[in-house]
Formats: structure tokens, sequence, C-alpha cells
């Protein structure tokens, strides 16, 4: 899109000084160092905060003004108040909480972004991503892709998240390098979904079938 990007990867210690910025003792003098939130206002780039829903609520405060109407800043620290430069553009990003009860964004904050819901990809394009990534044969890629399939289908799973495509390029990527596949699928997949006993040793008999 030809504009400068500016990332940050939100967690629970995120908080809006982080982001918009802080004073600084420098020799013998006191500077304002803009965060990485000011500087995208400032110079109208993207804005990607990836796991908004991560970060403290101080946070979304902050980024409500910059999200509806307003379009811009205000920083209460230095008095100033920011318009978005042109090109100016907030993406937000984070995981639901589907399976249990994960963090969530307010609906107050949700209502302010044009929002796009990401599911799985078709079996077809899933396959073809961790064939690319991982640089396995599509057979390979196949029976990972059918195996997500199997286990995204079981409900009473007590994991956090199902299997996501990382993790299938994690284990073909094992395969590649020349680990047996049961066991590339075990240390790749099903011991990175959880420690309880009886899930691990039902997710494996489902890693066994499909290799």
């Amino acid at each position: 899109m030809g504009r400068p990007l500016v990332t940050v990867a939100c967690n629970e210690e995120t908080s809006a000084a982080d982001l918009l910025g802080r004073w600084l003792v420098r020799g013998a003098d006191t500077v304002w160092q803009d965060g990485p939130v000011t500087r995208a206002v400032r110079s109208g780039a993207m804005l990607y905060l990836d796991e908004v829903a991560e970060a403290r609520e101080d946070v979304m405060v902050v980024l409500h003004p910059l999200s509806d109407h307003r379009r811009t800043l205000f920083l209460d620290r230095t008095g100033e108040t920011l318009p978005a430069a042109d090109g100016f553009m907030l993406v937000a990003s984070y995981n639901p909480g589907y399976r249990q009860a994960l963090k969530e964004l307010k609906p107050s904050t949700r209502q302010r972004f044009v929002t796009l819901p990401f599911s799985w990809p078709p079996p077809a394009v899933e396959e073809e991503i961790v064939a690319t990534e991982a640089q396995v044969d599509r057979a390979v890629a196949h029976k990972l892709v059918v195996l997500a399939g199997r286990i995204r289908a079981v409900e009473e799973l007590a994991v956090a998240e199902t299997v996501s495509t990382r993790l299938l390029v994690t284990a073909a990527r094992l395969m590649a390098h020349g680990m047996p596949p049961r066991r590339a699928c075990a240390v790749g997949i099903v011991q990175a979904m959880g420690d309880d006993a009886a899930t691990s040793a039902a997710l494996q008999d489902l890693a066994d079938l499909a290799f």
C-alpha cells in the first residue's frame, strides 16, 4: 500500500505509556520520546496491534478516540492533541475465546472497527500452506490437514485452543528433516496442545490413525 508499517505485539503488560511514549532523562535534560502509536499517528503510517485484546484496559481508552470519527490521539503527559495524519490506518487482531473464557474485546471497542472474521482456510488451501511453508509433499500435507479436521471436530477435548495451521507446519517441518511422522505429530502437535494425559493420548491416537 506504499505506507510505513508500525507493528505492536500486545500482551497483558502492554500499557498506554508503552504505546504513547514517556519522558526520559538524557544527561541534564528531560525529553519526550514518542511511542509506536504516536509515531504512527504523526507520520500517517499503518498501525497494526497484534493480540489487542491482551492489552491492559487503559490501552483501550487511548484507542477509542483514534478509532472513531475523531481520529485523534490525546497525549495527556505532553498536553498535545494530535489529529491523525493523512493515510493513518488502525488495524487490530486477536483470537476470540471460542473454546474457553479467553479475553474478548469490549463491545464499545469492537464496534469502532470494520470487522473481518477469519476461520480455518478450506482444506485445499490449508494443504497448500503446509506444503509450501514446510517444503513437504502434498500427500503429507493432506494427511496433516485431515488430522486437523478430526481434532477440530471433537468438542470434548480439554484444550484451550484447538490445532492451528501453525502446528501443522511445525510437524511437517520436523518430518521434512527426517523425524518419523508419528513422533513429529507427538512433539509438534499433541504435546504443544496441553498437558492433560487423557487428552494427549486421544490426540496421539488420532495422529497414529492418520500416519
